[in-house]
């Protein structure tokens, strides 16, 4: 009974960090930049998910919906596990 209540409240708090959004933590000119960036996007959240992945480390997102990757070099040359361009 002396457990109960310490083993809910350790369960509560590690389920509320696994729920919480880690896009929380992004700058307010990552979101920006990315919901600008990712507009047209067929599947928005991932789009956003790896846009603020890619500016948080770059600290840039190249302007417009598509291409322009030229304007941000460390953002177009991240690749993924398969080779292929992490940034959208």
């Amino acid at each position: 009974m002396k457990l109960l209540a310490p083993t809910l409240l350790l369960c509560s708090l590690l389920l509320s960090f696994a729920l919480s959004e880690p896009s929380s933590a992004t700058s307010p000119f990552c979101g920006n930049k990315c919901k600008g960036r990712c507009a047209k996007a067929g599947v928005m959240d991932r789009c956003v998910k790896y846009c603020n992945i890619c500016c948080q480390e770059c600290g840039c997102v190249p302007s417009g919906t598509y291409g322009n990757k030229h304007e941000c070099p460390c953002y177009r040359d991240k690749r993924s596990s398969k080779g292929k361009p992490k940034c959208p």
